[in-house]
């Protein structure tokens, strides 16, 4: 959410707005969410438990609330919280998955032989994060230790703030980096950042005169930007911009050229029966693991993704080996099933089955910072139990470079 919301940014969260949860871990340590600060320890008891339940609230979920939620990929965690570094809140399903293919590096295995074995390596990699308390982080480029695997009851799942772009019965899909829902572009942020690789932007002088300008002209933030600079040349330059910004920069640089950056679907989503005819290249399967639903054959990116229809409660979906991987964390995880696939056939239950009906209303959410935004194109759906509430002021705020934020104080967010 860079730029609509900020590094340093205190927010209240308006918890009457669609109604408040009632806890599902009603033991737990006041004050603080899931662990106890400087100890580390869990702030809550599982020993008595309840089943969601939600107060009357003041509205429904809108399109284009900001709304705080509970990390719907929380349910498991490496259990490392190390602020900022720790592995809390990332993507458990995500790290299996690096941590399969490291370890199939490991081994010397070939690419084939890994998509062959995917679900072997897969189980190798549980073993490893549950026992060995080890995981490759890519901010540090090293092996580091954490605490083990742990599981999270909803209410204590980290809390993330994105947009709700897509409520239930929507169509959404996104083309270009345009987002469109029922088939017409979605309502753009004022503050919505794309990136952009920029030619022929000349300037004179130093990197840290050009930062400084970025900063107080534009107010574009070093660590936003990518680049190489070297005897008054740009090399590479990659600029993350929001609207307002992009015009700003072609007023005052028109000899430059500012080029979207847009990763193309290697092809339209096929049937598995097909792929030997159309094909997926090996090194294209594994890419595709990279964002929902995590799976050979769905070969989505943030910048386009394939058309989908977000589930809404009591609506039916017809399920086939094509989609089920859409809709299989809603069935297994959230809404408590289980879930078999054999072959062509699926079993709910112990039942074979070819529809599914779904019993609670799902949400897609993503960051205004489109390209630098871990949101349902990585994690999918947000369940409606997983809600918290919607974001509505910021009460203060500090920059870590430029000290208190004057001008955003008790400002509401839209």
């Amino acid at each position: 959410m860079e730029k609509t919301l900020l590094v340093g940014d205190f927010l209240f969260v308006n918890k009457m707005a669609y109604g408040c949860k009632v806890p599902v871990t009603p033991l737990s340590f006041p004050l603080v969410h899931n662990t106890v600060p400087w100890v580390d320890i869990k702030s809550y008891s599982t020993i008595e438990t309840l089943n969601y339940f939600r107060l009357p609230g003041f509205g429904k979920v809108q399109r284009n609330d900001v709304m705080v939620f509970n990390y719907p990929s929380g349910d498991t965690a490496v259990y490392d919280p190390r602020m900022p570094y720790g592995l809390m809140g990332h993507d458990y399903h995500g790290i299996v998955i690096n941590e399969a293919f490291r370890i199939a590096q490991e081994k010397g295995i070939s690419q084939v032989e890994f998509v062959n074995r995917f679900d072997e390596y897969k189980q190798m990699a549980r073993k490893s994060l549950a026992e060995d308390k080890v995981a490759f982080d890519g901010r540090e480029g090293r092996m580091i230790e954490h605490y083990g695997i742990i599981y999270r009851p909803v209410d204590k799942r980290e809390n993330y703030i994105k947009r709700c772009v897509a409520i239930p019965g929507d169509e959404l899909e996104i083309i270009n980096s345009v987002l469109y829902i029922n088939g017409k572009p979605a309502w753009v942020a004022d503050n919505q950042a794309l990136m952009y690789t920029v030619s022929n932007f000349l300037y004179t002088g130093s990197n840290s005169s050009f930062d400084n300008m970025m900063l107080t002209k534009y107010g574009l933030e070093k660590e936003r930007q990518d680049y190489y600079y070297t005897d008054n040349t740009f090399k590479n330059l990659q600029m993350n911009l929001t609207k307002g910004e992009l015009k700003k920069l072609k007023k005052d640089f028109p000899q430059a050229i500012f080029t979207l950056n847009v990763t193309p679907r290697p092809s339209k989503i096929m049937t598995k029966d097909s792929l030997d005819k159309f094909g997926f290249s090996v090194g294209q399967k594994i890419d595709n693991l990279n964002s929902f639903p995590k799976d050979f054959y769905h070969d989505n990116n943030p910048t386009n993704f394939e058309k989908i229809t977000i589930p809404k409660k009591g609506s039916t979906v017809k399920l086939d080996k094509n989609n089920i991987a859409i809709y299989r964390r809603i069935i297994s995880a959230y809404e408590g099933h289980k879930l078999v696939e054999n072959g062509d056939k699926i079993f709910i239950d112990g039942k074979e089955t070819t529809n599914y009906t779904f019993a609670m209303n799902y949400y897609w959410l993503m960051g205004d910072n489109r390209y630098n935004s871990a949101d349902s194109r990585v994690w999918g759906f947000v369940p409606e139990d997983h809600v918290v509430g919607k974001a509505s002021l910021v009460w203060f705020s500090k920059s870590p470079y430029l000290g208190i934020r004057w001008e955003r104080i008790f400002k509401f967010i839209k």
